[in-house]
């Protein structure tokens, strides 16, 4: 009561008739500086934890990846939250179906598991932008992650929104949430922004209370460690298999000189870019680093569990590292957990590691998700259905697989479906952020000034082709214009005749010197050296036009291209009486996107790889009615287009061994 006097105060905690931290009867997660642990509800406490993606996960399989996870002998999961997953536009939220957070914490704590919550704001997690909404830049001159009223403001109400839903599932709550990161990593980042990091500890405190026990992540450097810790923040660090674990640890002692060793992101893996190797690391070597660290009493955070997104826009982000690289579409960098969410042997050598120091739960682990493959499906382009016809017009090459038929469109050609509200004009291009265009692809439409008998040079001013550009002449694929690589093209043609260029976003850098990675095209474009101007931008909404039903609720228009360029085919294939996992294949196609049933399932680029196949989840999948599939083919599809249903994934043309794939 508000009147209560000291002296009476202070009798009724003696008599322990009010709850406190230092009761041994509350619920308590605090740091023993003196014995160097953590201490849960005063006993010693070392925790064993794996990450996993909650938003990269379709949510029907959500219990069986925790079980996994939890039979492993983890005994907590450490879990991302990406703001722009949440509030894809300013002030628009969604926690429904796969963005239900609170669902998935909630099945966390039924399961027996701890959580371990990084809500950012940022996160990375190769994720575009790191999990900052891309809207952030609709503000130019905005300067993220750093004391800039303008980013602060758009925190603070993300976090008013985000923190009180997380505040009841608090371990002192009776909840099962243990620690919460603050940023992440924030020492590799330019700014070095102190004030920025106390604003942010300020609002945890504020809307989480003053018990949760907050940290900070960063690598082992020095530098990083200096800008990336604040007092009030327990600062750990992060390190993969290979490094000395007495020198990590030593770095994390610099700054915490008491206190629980803890490396909060131990990789036991490495991510996959675009045009590079796959990624592998050894299960032996994975496993001599955690027993190491397990020996020295250090609490370790696994990235166990990455999986393929599953959304209904693209998610991988990208790198920054002397040029752009664009992560692929898994983000299966071969883990313990597979894509599909199948036990490894490098997940049971984690969890041989785990039994020499604590007990593992009772039972056999779960096997892995059941695999169909549904084979060999041949197609034949058309370009559009005789008039009245309903039935497919194309089917399997034999008849024990799966039925398709196919329908086809130039993106071109379809512009007053894509973009239904039409273009807007303008002198010069605009950017995507300019456009309030957020994923996926723009078109940028002029003509040509003057008449171009002899080739001349097409070109963009450097880092101005944001990410890919392919270039159309009267309709007709010419090339494709890419960041920090080619930015030229030849070209020939009569004044008036048409330029369109298609730029896609290939995913902005969620880590790297900058974050703020305006899309689309940066500068103007020029035909030797002299700049084009009078430009029809249409922003597209493919993903919107898809998930409504189109094309398949719609005849296709007459087709006036080929092949090659950027093109849509379309068909249905029905499953035989099952609807498991499966892998699609691509044979002979170039770079593009396949939806089934209106979730984007990512990108495809064959030619370029690792990653060769895209992982189809049996949850999108229908059983006794038709599969729709909508492929968006950039660059050329192969005359004779075929997709090859596989039961494991595929990596530089290499079929996998088991569940993991192989180079």
């Amino acid at each position: 009561p508000a009147k209560m006097g000291l002296p009476a105060l202070a009798l009724l905690l003696a008599a322990g008739l009010l709850h406190t931290q230092a009761s041994p009867s509350a619920r308590s997660f605090q740091l023993d500086y003196e014995h160097n642990c953590f201490r849960k509800d005063g006993a010693p406490f070392r925790y064993i934890s794996g990450s996993i993606h909650y938003a990269r996960v379709p949510r029907p399989a959500w219990r069986d990846r925790l079980l996994k996870m939890y039979m492993s002998g983890l005994s907590t999961v450490q879990v991302y939250v990406p703001w722009n997953y949440h509030e894809p536009l300013p002030g628009v939220y969604d926690f429904t179906g796969n963005r239900d957070v609170e669902a998935f914490l909630d099945l966390t704590a039924e399961l027996g598991l701890l959580v371990i919550l990084r809500p950012g704001p940022y996160i990375c997690a190769e994720w575009e932008m790191g999990g900052l909404p891309a809207w952030l830049l609709w503000k130019p001159d905005i300067k993220l992650r750093t004391s800039n009223p303008a980013y602060l403001a758009a925190v603070d109400s993300w976090l008013h929104i985000l923190l009180p839903k997380i505040k009841p599932r608090l371990y002192q709550q009776g909840g099962n949430i243990i620690s919460v990161q603050v940023e992440n990593e924030y020492g590799s980042y330019y700014a070095c922004d102190y004030g920025y990091l106390r604003h942010l500890l300020g609002s945890f405190r504020a809307l989480l209370g003053s018990e949760v026990l907050l940290f900070t992540t960063d690598s082992t450097r020095a530098e990083e460690l200096r800008c990336g810790t604040l007092q009030g923040l327990y600062a750990t660090i992060d390190f993969g298999p290979g490094s000395n674990v007495t020198e990590a640890f030593g770095a994390q002692r610099r700054v915490e000189p008491k206190g629980p060793l803890v490396n909060s992101e131990y990789y036991t893996g490495w991510l996959d870019y675009w045009g590079e190797a796959h990624a592998s690391t050894s299960a032996a070597w994975v496993a001599q680093g955690l027993e190491d660290m397990l020996q020295l009493g250090a609490s370790v955070n696994m990235q166990v569990g990455p999986f393929l997104q599953l959304t209904s826009l693209p998610w991988p982000g990208a790198d920054y590292k002397d040029q752009y690289k664009p992560v692929t579409t898994s983000y299966d960098y071969d883990a313990p957990l597979s894509e599909a969410g199948d036990p490894t042997e490098k997940l049971f050598a984690i969890r041989t590691v785990i039994s020499k120091f604590q007990p593992l739960p009772v039972g056999p682990m779960p096997p892995a998700t059941p695999k169909y493959a549904y084979g060999w499906v041949a197609l034949r382009k058309v370009s559009a259905y005789p008039e009245g016809c309903t039935a497919p017009a194309w089917h399997c090459s034999t008849a024990q697989h799966p039925s398709l038929s196919l329908q086809y469109a130039d993106l071109l050609d379809v512009l007053d479906v894509l973009c239904p509200s039409g273009p807007i004009q303008s002198q010069f291009p605009l950017t995507f952020e300019a456009l309030k265009q957020v994923h996926g692809f723009v078109v940028y439409h002029t003509q040509l000034p003057w008449d171009v008998p002899d080739p001349a040079t097409l070109g963009a001013p450097p880092h101005s082709i944001c990410d890919r550009g392919y270039v159309m002449l009267q309709k007709e694929y010419q090339g494709t214009l890419e960041r920090d690589r080619q930015t030229t093209l030849q070209v020939t043609g009569r004044a008036g005749d048409t330029l369109d260029i298609l730029l896609e976003n290939m995913g902005r850098i969620s880590f790297g010197a900058n974050t703020s990675d305006f899309k689309g095209l940066l500068g103007n474009l020029s035909l030797n050296s002299k700049p084009l101007s009078n430009w029809l931008i249409y922003p597209l909404a493919i993903d919107i036009a898809v998930q409504q039903g189109w094309p398949h609720t719609a005849l296709p228009k007459s087709s006036s291209g080929g092949r090659v360029g950027p093109a849509f085919y379309t068909g249905t294939f029905e499953t035989p009486g099952i609807a498991w996992d499966t892998f699609v294949k691509f044979p002979s196609w170039s770079k593009g996107l396949l939806w089934i049933n209106g979730f984007n399932l990512g990108r495809y680029w064959t030619r370029r790889g690792p990653q060769q196949t895209l992982f189809v989840p049996g949850s999108v999948l229908h059983v006794g009615h038709p599969n729709n599939i909508t492929v968006l083919e950039l660059e050329g599809a192969p005359p004779n287009p075929l997709l090859l249903f596989l039961d494991r994934p595929l990596y530089n043309r290499t079929l996998g061994c088991s569940a993991m794939a192989t180079e």
